[in-house]
Formats: structure tokens, C-alpha cells, sequence
């Protein structure tokens, strides 16, 4: 058993805390803005929760961050309330928020300066795989400090990996996203297309499934996006984000990312329409207005 601290009660942080707690066997603290939320979830869950990041991370062995973006991310971390001010030297910082690979470095330098451990650690399954704990967790940092802090991940992961240096796992999880920009594009394009051809979709996707074109997406969103549900997963406003990170660094790099480019611009049609908390797949949505 460990000392844990969590920062950040949204709905992945919400259930991926409660497995640390759970499922690990930690000792848990919890910190979340909404100072509700964490009373609740103590009542639930009990550990306990503490009203700034810095008194939740004081004697934890581990600190969990999921926030929102890079700026949220540096002020519970680097900020005058921030866990860095209280964590424990060989205390490890693992963040969870899907933020930029350069905030991941800038922590990683950070916590160096104080003797702490640092692992970028964003994470892909959506709300359903926090619940579940099976989430896949792709990390950056350095490997004796990952193999350290892997046992406590495992409690809401069904596969971690150690992706390279700090800011590698941040960069695996922007591949993610623009796969999953272009996977989900194609499959509302197929669905699309189908319809307005008379087909059975729920035929069609029962025998192309099983073949090459078959993913994730289409398995478990083909027949939410059939009939035009669009709250159970990833909301827009939060793809967009991931995207515009993505974009960010791609014209760092030099990677050239046309596809992705044009998802996210069909993104911001879907929001145009009212859409912003529906899920990723509501790209049909767009094409059948």
C-alpha cells in the first residue's frame, strides 16, 4: 500500500481515483476545484480530501494530476498551492491530463530540481474504460522511475507503456488522437453513405466488422450514430482540444497532417450546430444536416 494523492475529479479522474483506492489497496487523497465533488467522493469512497493540491500531495508517495489543459496542469503543479511544493524528495508526479509534451518536459525539469520522479502518463478508453479500469495509459519518463510507479498505475490500466523520455507518452496519445480523428471520420462516412443507399447498416457493419476494415470505433459507436445518439463517449469539446495539440505540434515538427486537419475544421462545423458535449462520433451529425 501506498500514499496516493489525486488532483482532479472529473469524470476520468473521478473513478480512476476510487480504483487506486479500490482496487490498489492505496491510501488515497483527493483534491478537485469543486470542493463538492471531492466531499463526495470521499463519502463514497472514503480516504480523505484536502482543499488545496499541495495539502493532498503532502507525505503521498505518488501524486495523480488529470486536469483540464497545460494551464490548468501548471497551476495545480507549479503554482503557489501546487504539489510541488509539498511532495517528498523520491516522491513520483504522475500526470494523467492529455496536455502538450512541452508542459511534460517543463514538469520533468521541475521535479529533477527537487528530487522527485516524473511521469507523463495520458491515457486512452474514454469514460467507460476509467470506470472499468482498462484504461491504456502511455508513458514518458525515465525507466527506472516508470518501473516504480507502473504497480500503482495497473489499478485503473489494462496496458501501460513506457513510450521514451519525458514527453513520449504526451506524443504517443496525439498519434492516438489523429487516428482516431480519421477512423471516426471514415466510419461516418460509411454509415452515411450506406443509409442513403438503402442498406441494412447493422448487416453491413455485422460482415465488414469482421474484415479489415473493422475497429474500435465501428464496434462499440455504429449503432449509437445510427440512430443519431450522440452522449456516450468523448465529448467534441475535449477532441478539439486534443487536436488543437496535436496541430501545435505538428507544425513544431514539420509532420504535415491534412487529414487531421480537415476532422478538426468538421469538428468545429458540429459545435457550430450545437454540438459541443456530443461524443466523437456525432461527425454524422455533420453530414446529414
Amino acid at each position: 500500500m501506498a500514499k496516493v494523492a489525486f488532483i482532479g475529479l472529473g469524470v476520468m479522474g473521478y473513478p480512476m481515483a476510487a480504483h487506486l483506492k479500490h482496487k490498489g489497496g492505496h491510501d488515497v487523497t483527493v483534491y478537485n476545484r469543486t470542493t463538492a465533488k471531492a466531499e463526495r467522493w470521499v463519502a463514497e469512497h472514503a480516504g480523505q480530501h484536502k482543499l488545496t493540491p499541495a495539502e493532498a500531495a503532502r507525505d503521498a508517495d505518488f501524486v495523480f494530476t488529470m486536469v483540464g489543459n497545460d494551464d490548468d496542469l501548471r497551476s495545480v503543479t507549479l503554482g503557489e498551492n501546487g504539489v510541488l511544493a509539498t511532495m517528498k524528495p523520491g516522491a513520483i508526479l504522475i500526470d494523467n491530463t492529455t496536455a502538450s509534451a512541452e508542459v511534460a518536459r517543463e514538469l520533468e525539469a521541475a521535479c529533477k530540481a527537487k528530487g522527485l520522479g516524473f511521469i507523463d502518463a495520458p491515457v486512452s478508453g474514454g469514460q467507460a474504460g476509467a470506470e472499468n479500469g482498462v484504461l491504456t495509459v502511455m508513458c514518458g519518463g525515465e525507466e527506472a522511475t516508470f518501473e516504480k510507479a507502473r504497480p500503482v498505475i495497473d489499478a485503473y490500466a489494462r496496458m501501460v507503456g513506457l513510450m521514451g523520455l519525458a514527453g513520449a507518452g504526451q506524443l504517443t496519445k496525439m498519434i492516438n488522437q489523429i487516428c482516431i480523428a480519421g477512423l471516426v471520420q471514415g466510419l461516418a462516412e460509411g454509415i452515411h453513405f450506406g443509409k442513403r443507399a438503402g442498406l441494412d447498416i447493422e448487416k453491413v457493419v455485422d460482415v465488414i466488422s469482421k474484415g479489415a476494415a473493422g475497429s474500435w470505433q465501428m464496434e462499440n459507436r455504429h449503432k449509437t450514430m445510427n440512430i443519431g445518439k450522440y452522449d456516450f463517449g468523448f465529448a467534441i469539446d475535449w477532441m478539439r482540444k486534443d487536436l488543437d495539440i496535436v496541430l501545435t505540434e505538428a507544425r513544431r515538427n514539420g509532420a504535415k497532417l491534412p487529414v487531421t486537419a480537415l476532422v478538426d475544421q468538421f469538428y468545429a462545423d458540429v459545435q457550430a450546430m450545437g454540438g459541443n458535449r456530443w461524443d466523437t462520433s456525432s461527425l454524422l451529425a455533420r453530414l446529414e444536416k
